[in-house]
């Protein structure tokens, strides 16, 4: 029985104890002309403060947002560029990717090629099938790499004017 009321009493205690802490005294001091709110006691010393009986939220201010320009504003001094040159300049850049995809695609054909090569080989020494899929890898790297790469440029591509 003694050991009951002993844990009945330790439990109650735990209870008042954070009852007492979520209940803790809020004070407001007036600090050049702002108001301060704590529940330090210390922190009052000196200070002309008063206890909160209400609960108080406190929200720092938000700074405003920047004003953003439009973006279709432009300096006056903004350098221009007539169509016909920049209708050349897009013919240029698509003929350099034009003749990028094709490179690349030459290269995704023969990396193709030398997977398939090495595919077919099969060496003595490779009983396990572990030292065949590492043999492989960088065969497997290598197209892989031309396939991203061809994807990428006729993205490029299809984004032109």
């Amino acid at each position: 029985m003694a050991r009951l009321s002993a844990c009945a009493l330790a439990s109650i205690a735990l209870f008042a104890a954070s009852h007492a802490y979520g209940q803790s005294t809020v004070w407001r001091c007036l600090n050049d002309g702002r108001s301060q709110y704590t529940n330090i006691k210390k922190e009052t010393v000196g200070k002309s403060c008063t206890v909160v009986s209400r609960e108080v939220s406190v929200i720092s201010a938000l700074s405003p947002a920047p004003a953003v320009a439009p973006a279709s504003a432009r300096p006056a001094d903004f350098p221009r560029v007539d169509r016909e040159t920049q209708r050349e300049r897009d013919d240029t850049r698509r003929r350099i990717l034009e003749q990028e995809l094709t490179t690349e695609q030459n290269s995704l054909s023969a990396a193709r090629a030398r997977l398939a090569e090495q595919e077919s080989a099969r060496g003595g020494d490779e009983r396990n099938y572990q030292k065949v899929l590492d043999r492989l890898q960088p065969f497997q790297e290598a197209v892989a790499r031309h396939e991203r790469n061809v994807a990428a440029i006729r993205r490029e591509i299809a984004g032109l004017r």
